[in-house]
């Protein structure tokens, strides 16, 4: 008899897990969705004056041949290809992203300041306990305390020395004190760090207009509006808020791990205790359509210093001219701001705030509030899941007990890793669930790097 697969969340992770069901041509299974559209946070929202936004800044890129294959199939020539083009405003200076290989252009004494922080810390050992202590011990002061501290501060909204640092891997660029004394002195430009300088966007739809595309793939096994309310792990049945029920054999969940164990019964002590072990921030994504034609070629910026509240804001409109109901007239603005109990925000001033920052960053003028459009605000409780000090050891005993139930919690909240949190990392962890829940042997192909 074959197993029954149920699927929890049509995000990223869900979707790669549907399609991957269907692919190898399985039939006996479901994927349900508590919204009523799919895309989870990758999904896109168009508003009533043709605006479209997405939920933060996202970057299309892939370190799998499947992943690539994928997103071929799906928007076909249907997209753009972007060199990245960001840059921080730090100093009353732009400087081209990374910070830490571009240093030239800080003013001359803070360029000496960083370069003496870095000739310090040459030789000594590692030792770090801690995301703080690494950043100290692997940028020196200087790049630390104009960016590295204050940017990673704004970015998590939890204090650093309670992240761990074994996470870290290509989403941060290390230094290499001979290549940065080589680009102050001959002024060179070193911004092409990391596997996003390149990357693509779909041409309409924003980046749900990718996500979008694997409706039909998925559709006949697809219910949408089923916010999971309980899993009870011995009957193997899940509950809905709709008063629907659907039995399975083995379970794929990609919500936030800690409400899944929140909600799951019996209740297991130990499991919750580890549970609450897991940290995340949210984000407020603020939508500004300005009507003038775009002023800047640039795609993200980021913004370390407290006077801002964003840490990150994107040039929505030079991502897709479709973004906009007309390019000629239009651009959009999007920006981020992070939130936790660490760092509140208050909703209600969080607008005001944002356009008071671009004005004061010099991205809008005092004139052009007048000619601000519209504003979108959305706001995701779960963006970020936090690498702490305690997260590896809650997720030691959650995912082997899960396991061992028949569920594969995967994705960007339901396997809480940052580092394997990209919209195709989560796509292939969706998949190689698949792989390993049908013993596929080509799975061995498809695995990821978690």
């Amino acid at each position: 008899m074959f197993k029954k697969v149920v699927i929890i969340g049509a995000g990223p992770t869900g979707l790669g897990a549907a399609y991957r069901l269907q692919e190898l041509g399985y039939n006996n299974w479901e994927i349900c969705e508590s919204n009523s559209y799919i895309g989870g946070l990758a999904s896109s929202f168009e508003d009533d004056k043709g605006f479209t936004w997405d939920i933060g800044g996202h970057l299309l890129f892939s370190h799998y041949d499947y992943v690539h294959k994928l997103v071929a199939k799906l928007l076909g020539d249907e997209y753009l290809l972007h060199q990245r083009d960001s840059w921080i405003w730090v100093l009353n200076h732009w400087v081209p992203y990374p910070f830490q290989n571009n240093i030239r252009y800080l003013p001359k004494d803070k360029v000496l300041e960083c370069l003496l922080g870095l000739i310090e810390i040459q030789g000594q050992n590692d030792d770090s306990k801690n995301f703080q202590e690494w950043i100290l011990n692997t940028f020196g002061e200087g790049i630390a305390k104009y960016f590295m501290l204050p940017h990673n501060r704004k970015l998590w909204a939890h204090p650093l020395e309670s992240m761990d640092k074994n996470w870290i891997a290509e989403r941060v660029s290390v230094v290499n004190i001979e290549k940065v004394l080589k680009n102050v002195l001959y002024e060179l430009d070193d911004v092409d760090w990391g596997p996003n300088s390149q990357f693509k966007f779909p041409l309409y739809g924003g980046t749900g207009g990718l996500f979008n595309r694997f409706m039909p793939y998925i559709q006949d096994h697809l219910s949408l509006g089923q916010e999971m309310t309980a899993a009870n792990v011995e009957t193997k049945v899940v509950k809905f808020s709709s008063g629907r029920e659907a039995g399975y054999d083995v379970l794929i969940n990609t919500t936030p791990l800690d409400q899944f164990i929140f909600k799951m019964t019996p209740k297991v002590d130990f499991l919750i205790e580890a549970a609450k072990l897991l940290k995340h921030n949210g984000i407020f994504s603020i939508g500004i359509a300005v009507r003038k034609p775009c002023p800047s070629k640039k795609c993200s910026l980021y913004f370390p210093e407290s006077n801002y509240c964003f840490h990150r804001a994107t040039y929505f409109s030079n991502y897709s001219p479709n973004n906009v109901p007309d390019a000629k007239r239009y651009y959009s603005l999007m920006c981020e701001i992070p939130y936790s109990e660490h760092r509140p925000e208050d909703r209600g001033k969080i607008v005001a705030e944002t356009i008071e920052g671009l004005v004061k960053a010099n991205l809008i003028s005092e004139g052009d509030k007048d000619l601000i459009d519209t504003v979108h605000v959305i706001q995701a409780d779960y963006a970020y899941p936090i690498p702490t000090l305690e997260r590896d050891k809650a997720l030691n005993t959650i995912q082997p007990y899960l396991e061992g139930k028949g569920i594969y919690s995967r994705g960007r909240f339901g396997a809480w890793k940052y580092e394997v949190g990209n919209m195709d990392h989560s796509i292939m962890q969706g998949v190689e669930a698949v792989d390993r829940i049908l013993e596929h042997k080509e799975g061995k192909n498809v695995e990821v790097d978690d």
